[in-house]
């Protein structure tokens, strides 16, 4: 099977493709935004233009660039957990939640390279794919094409690819990889699975329920942001949905990935679960194979509300909704106040509509992980 319409480009297509990406008009504009000083900017874009493969370009150009660029600007420092229980030789899925589009596998990629592991390959849906740079730029960092809003038949058979895919880099070159849980980002906090997502990774399964998903090596990650990556954005959304309706374009896309490169996110971290096995065997004995995925997608859930780090902002939203002080021992006064700023913050930036609901679903999206790690 053919995978070029989705793979990301092997080693021999970096040098020509970093070469196109260094033409394009518009990415000339994004690294006039990265380097403001000119001189960075030409030794930038001579480095980049010598660089023969994959791993030169990842290690040499992009994890210096997220580390200066995005951790020590944006953060207020990033953690990990549960990452040396895992074999460094082994190759697994990592099924996450979803709160940022470009954040949460940057800083996965990071955190795997600090820890002496290989980079893994990253899904991305073909809607963020807006201009030809961007193709050639997430391709060239081992990212590879979901492809969405297809009419029935097409989708079927781009499912099937994409779910052989994702099992021979897991199965045949030992390349780990990345998916979020869900399509799109979680804009309300409240985590879930898709169904549709276990379902499309089983069409590749020739050896049943319970050997087909253990070869996957399926690990459950938790990815929690002090600060939530475009909290108003998705707040502004949801309010819109609710209120007048809403159509996403692309240049919210665009506008989404710049704001969660360079807002606050205050702490990051990132918790690995452990990959699932054994409980593979209680879910296969469920009626039907529906009945197996929905069990399968309800235990990931599970893992990844228990794994949450779960931070100041998040107890004092759940005591703000339900009207009661059960964590005050969790939360500061500096905490409150900030929390009140970006209350105050978003009424004046969404500027129009009923404060109050907004507010309302603010808090609501912090207080989630919470409710959820409660269940």
């Amino acid at each position: 099977m053919s995978y070029d319409d989705i793979r990301p480009y092997d080693d021999h297509e970096v040098n020509h493709y970093i070469n196109v990406v260094l033409n394009d008009e518009i990415f000339q504009q994004v690294l006039q935004f990265i380097f403001n000083d000119e001189k960075e900017r030409a030794a930038a874009k001579q480095m980049l233009s010598k660089i023969q493969t994959v791993e030169e370009l990842q290690k040499s150009f992009m994890y210096p660039l997220i580390r200066n660029w995005i951790i020590d600007k944006t953060t207020s420092g990033i953690s990990w957990s549960g990452l040396d229980k895992l074999d460094k030789s082994k190759s697994y899925l990592f099924i996450s939640n979803h709160r940022d589009i470009i954040l949460d596998s940057a800083i996965l990629n990071y955190i795997i390279v600090e820890a002496g592991m290989n980079t893994t390959e990253i899904a991305i849906g073909n809607n963020l794919l807006i201009y030809d740079w961007i193709v050639h730029a997430v391709k060239l960092n081992r990212a590879f094409v979901v492809r969405r809003n297809l009419p029935a038949r097409e989708l079927l058979t781009a499912s099937k690819k994409l779910s052989q895919y994702i099992r021979d880099a897991l199965t045949k070159r030992n390349r780990s990889v990345w998916i979020a849980q869900r399509e799109g980002r979680t804009k309300d906090g409240n985590d879930q699975t898709q169904q549709a997502l276990l379902k499309m990774l089983n069409l590749s399964n020739k050896n049943g329920f319970v050997d087909g998903f253990k070869e996957l090596q399926i690990v459950p990650l938790s990815l929690s942001y002090e600060r939530e990556p475009c909290g108003i954005s998705k707040v502004e959304e949801i309010y819109k949905r609710e209120s007048e309706g809403f159509e996403k374009t692309q240049s919210d896309d665009l506008k989404s990935m710049a704001f969660g490169l360079t807002r606050p996110k205050g702490r990051v971290h990132f918790s690995f679960g452990k990959p699932i096995e054994a409980p593979l065997e209680e879910f296969a004995k469920a009626e039907n194979v529906n009945e197996s995925v929905q069990q399968l997608a309800a235990y990931i859930d599970n893992r990844i509300y228990d794994n949450y780090k779960l931070w100041p902002n998040n107890y004092l939203a759940a005591d703000l909704l339900s009207g009661k002080n059960e964590h005050a021992d969790k939360i500061e006064d500096a905490t409150r106040e900030k929390f009140s700023e970006l209350l105050d913050d978003l009424v004046l930036t969404i500027g129009n509509g009923d404060p109050k609901r907004q507010q309302e679903l603010f808090i609501q999206m912090y207080a989630n992980p919470l409710l959820n790690a409660r269940k």
